[in-house]
């Protein structure tokens, strides 16, 4: 299935994306995209409606895949080729940081540059959406606490990331730093999270262009890694780590400016575009 939220923030609908591409209500069935609703017993719930049985939405805004996300986690250079873009090694462990929830928006929403920004860069990564508590878990078991997969642009400011001493959460957790979505598929659609085509383009020019297979740390051994350190709650988003090509890792760097427009996507998890804008 195809899980979305569609509406003007703070007010979006849960909705499914039917086999026509038709976007149906499912606000009669569930709150919202979220919490027990992405459960194994709330996905089977949804999963025995029949699509055509629901009211049609006119298309619109697209809100971000999941409502009510308690822990944004991300992971750094977890793919060999974009270790080596920036010159890092690549870690004995998953650097794990933190984005603020407050990040959040959906996949087209406008991306604001934070004031005194001159470093705001891209990066195209696979988004994990946990479904059922996970407390430590063997890594045979991670993926039975998985909901499904989303595309996530893990924004960031590069020179409050690394540039302004201390931890990585300040470059990453701006307001709209965290676009999610189009839609949350869950895992029956993407039975090998570890082979899907990944690919971002800022105005229009092709900058990034892996694979979740060049990954270091595959998606089970993170759900099982992460698992040990805190317990993951349904809604919790995973931001897995991104492929070479970001504006840091070039030759000279290259980073965004207000009008630039980014597009992105993931195999089989469908597409964003974001307009970047100046803060005011």
């Amino acid at each position: 299935m195809k899980l979305m939220r569609v509406g003007q923030a703070g007010n979006e609908k849960p909705a499914l994306l039917d086999a026509d591409g038709k976007i149906r209500d499912l606000s009669g069935h569930v709150a919202d995209i979220g919490g027990e609703a992405i459960t194994p017993a709330g996905l089977a719930k949804i999963a025995a409606i029949d699509p055509k049985s629901l009211p049609e939405l006119e298309p619109g805004r697209i809100g971000a895949c999941v409502a009510g996300t308690g822990k944004f986690i991300c992971i750094g250079l977890n793919y060999s080729d974009h270790a080596a873009e920036t010159g890092a090694t690549v870690p004995p462990e998953p650097i794990i940081f933190m984005k603020a929830t407050s990040a959040i928006v959906g996949p087209n929403d406008d991306v604001v540059i934070p004031r005194g920004s001159e470093k705001t860069d891209w990066e195209v990564e696979l988004g994990v959406v946990i479904g059922k508590t996970a407390k430590y878990v063997t890594e045979a078991e991670a993926l039975d606490h998985v909901a499904g997969y989303c595309v996530s642009n893990d924004v960031s400011e590069r020179a409050f990331q690394t540039e302004r001493s201390g931890q990585w959460t300040k470059g990453k957790s701006c307001d709209t730093f965290g676009p999610i979505g189009p839609w949350l598929v869950t895992k029956d659609e993407i039975p090998q999270p570890q082979n899907l085509g990944m690919w971002l383009t800022v105005n229009g020019q092709k900058m990034q262009n892996g694979s979740s297979k060049t990954m270091v740390y595959g998606v089970a051994f993170l759900v099982s890694y992460l698992s040990q350190f805190m317990s993951l709650h349904p809604g919790d988003v995973i931001s897995t780590g991104t492929p070479p090509g970001v504006g840091m890792g070039l030759k000279p760097p290259r980073y965004l400016k207000a009008g630039d427009v980014v597009e992105l996507g993931i195999e089989g998890l469908g597409t964003q575009k974001q307009t970047f804008v100046a803060d005011r």
